[in-house]
C-alpha cells in the first residue's frame, strides 16, 4: 500500500524521525569527540600562557603564531615550572591549577566570596616569569586573556581574545600590534598598582615611554579598549597580595 505523502500526519512523523535520528546522530559525534575537544582546548590555553610569556613562533614581521600543536605540551612543561593558587591572600602550590575556571574563580572574588585565583611562574632566558590570567568585559560579550611579568612588575608580554568583539575594531586587541605595545610597559606608579591604561589621548604614538602607564587606543574601539584596562586593574585587585610578595623577593 502506497503511503500517502500528502497527510499532514506524514509530515509530523517525518520531522520526529528526523529529529531523533539527527539529535542521535549529534550526540554520538559529541560524546566521541569529548576527549579530542578537551586535548584541542587544552592546547590553546597552553599556547596561550606560553605566547604571553614571549614564547611563541613570531617573526618581526608576521602576525600572532603560537608554538605549533604537536609541541606546545612538551613546551609548556619546560618553561612552566611551578603552579599556584591564590587564596585569601595565600599562596598555595596546586599541579591543577591549569584546570581552574577563571571566568567563575574571579567573579567569586569581586563578589567578597573564597576564590582560587591561578598562578604560572615560568622561566625564560633565565628569568622567572610571573603568568597571571585575566576575565572582563568588553562592548559586546565577554574578554580574557593572560598577562606577564617579571619581579619589578615590568610586562614580559599579553595575550588578549575576546567572544564577540566588533571585527576590524574591538576584536582587533588580539592581533599584534596591539598586544605588543604593553611589552615592556610598568605595571607600577611609583608604588601604586597602576596597571595600563588604553588611551586616547596617549601623546607616545610610538610607545617609547614605558612609565606612562598608558597604551595607544584602538581607533573606534573605546569601550573594548575601557574593558582591557578594567580587566588588567581588577586583575591587579585580585592577585595584589601575591604581586607584594614577588616583589619582595
Amino acid at each position: 500500500m502506497a503511503i500517502n505523502t500528502d497527510k499532514n500526519s506524514y509530515t509530523v512523523l517525518f520531522a520526529v524521525v528526523m529529529v531523533v535520528v539527527v539529535g542521535s546522530l549529534l550526540a554520538f559525534l559529541a560524546s566521541g569527540l569529548s576527549e579530542r575537544i578537551k586535548e584541542n582546548e587544552r592546547f590553546e590555553k597552553q599556547q596561550n600562557i606560553l605566547y604571553a610569556m614571549g614564547v611563541n613562533e613570531n617573526t618581526p614581521d608576521s602576525g600572532v603564531n603560537f608554538v605549533p600543536t604537536d609541541v606546545v605540551e612538551a613546551r609548556f612543561n619546560e618553561r612552566i615550572k611551578e603552579q599556584y593558587v591564590l587564596v585569601d591572600g595565600n599562596v598555595q602550590k596546586d599541579d591543577q591549577a591549569f584546570l581552574i575556571d577563571v571566568k567563575k574563580q574571579l567573579a567569586a572574588f569581586k563578589a567578597g566570596n573564597e576564590a582560587r585565583l591561578p598562578i604560572f611562574v615560568g622561566e625564560k632566558d633565565g628569568e622567572e616569569i610571573y603568568v597571571l590570567p585575566m576575565y572582563g568585559k568588553g562592548l559586546w560579550d565577554a574578554i580574557w586573556g593572560f598577562m606577564s611579568v617579571n619581579k619589578d612588575l615590568v610586562i614580559q608580554g599579553v595575550y588578549f581574545d575576546h567572544k564577540g568583539e566588533t571585527a576590524g575594531l574591538g576584536a582587533n586587541i588580539k592581533l599584534r600590534f596591539f598586544m605588543d605595545d604593553f611589552l615592556g610597559e610598568t605595571l607600577l606608579d611609583g608604588n601604586s598598582y597602576a596597571g595600563v591604561e588604553v588611551s586616547k589621548t596617549n601623546n607616545d604614538p610610538l610607545n617609547e615611554d614605558k612609565e606612562d602607564n598608558q597604551v595607544d587606543a584602538i581607533a573606534g574601539a573605546t569601550i573594548t579598549g575601557n574593558g582591557v584596562s578594567a580587566m588588567i586593574k581588577e586583575t591587579l585587585n585580585a592577585y595584589k597580595p601575591y604581586l607584594e610578595t614577588i616583589r619582595n623577593k
